[in-house]
């Protein structure tokens, strides 16, 4: 709906993920037995970084001892090289760092496509440590289809990775955005509201139903605005916007801690770190770049 939407941090990895691969068990032994296929190692949900500044992805060798034996999902094909991720338990790093990769996102550590490669790999990385049994008659399964499913021996059930809907939208009222903190945030941050799709629902009533419930504001026009991936543990946040004419808020107690209008003038003092009480959302989460378009007019009505 806004053409001039920035695109978001982790979208577009350049990794071709070559799903027709992944059923064909003849193309999965010979990508693993290529020279050329390289791993991205985590300890638990904490990827491999090496480099000046730790700024890139530890990518090692299918026969590098700190991976032997691990279960290797098959990410995509680089230049037609194999490449696969690897959850590994408490193990010592070779060289570089295990680094916990919200904050090396968010501190600027990394970015670009090696982020957005990451990101995917440590989706499926928290999809295998969290769903190692049967929903369905909590036998333990197995991996399969290089990564991309896992089956109940017992049941034969069969499971896929997960994505958790998330919308997050930027609020509008004559030239001002709300902008507020939620209660588990850390001190002083501000951010878009954000909340899951519920069963039943659209992305339009879901950000109409959050706005409602978290702000007390009723919405006019929504509109879609981008998406990122989340692997925070499994999420897509959904961008959007949308408009109201309320002025007053009714926070939601138990997850909201205060909410705020400002105009663009009072958003660029927030960018440039102005303000004592309060800081904006880093540029790798997609609030920030929601609240960055607004500000430039690259979306919004008013």
């Amino acid at each position: 709906m806004f053409e001039d939407a920035s695109r978001p941090a982790l979208t577009h990895a350049s990794l071709d993920r070559a799903a027709h691969l992944r059923a064909d068990d003849g193309a999965l032994a010979a990508m693993r037995a290529d020279p050329r296929a390289l791993v991205l190692p985590f300890r638990k949900r904490d990827p491999l970084l090496v480099g000046e500044g730790l700024g890139s992805l530890g990518w090692r060798g299918l026969d590098d001892p700190l991976v032997a034996g691990a279960d290797l999902i098959f990410l995509g094909l680089e230049e037609g090289a194999p490449r696969y991720a690897a959850g590994l338990g408490e193990v010592d790093a070779p060289e570089g760092a295990f680094i916990e990769m919200r904050a090396a996102l968010l501190g600027g550590a990394f970015g670009g496509d090696a982020a957005a490669v990451a990101s995917g790999a440590l989706a499926l990385v928290n999809w295998h440590a969290t769903h190692g049994h049967c929903a369905r008659c909590g036998e333990k399964t197995r991996m399969t289809q290089g990564g991309w499913r896992r089956d109940c021996p017992a049941c034969e059930g069969v499971h896929f990775p997960r994505t958790d809907p998330v919308v997050i939208m930027l609020i509008e009222r004559e030239g001002h955005c709300a902008i507020a903190r939620n209660v588990n945030f850390p001190e002083n941050l501000y951010s878009c509201i954000a909340g899951f799709v519920e069963p039943g629902e659209c992305v339009e009533e879901a950000v109409a139903r959050e706005t409602r419930e978290e702000l007390g504001l009723s919405t006019g026009r929504i509109g879609y605005v981008s998406s990122q991936p989340w692997p925070f543990p499994m999420s897509l946040m959904i961008g959007a916007i949308a408009e109201t004419t309320d002025t007053d808020f009714t926070l939601e107690e138990a997850e909201i801690a205060d909410a705020r209008w400002l105009s663009r003038a009072d958003l660029r003092r927030l960018f440039e770190g102005g303000w004592d009480d309060m800081a904006p959302p880093r540029r790798a989460a997609i609030a920030g770049t929601l609240l960055r378009d607004w500000y430039d007019r690259r979306i919004g009505w008013t």
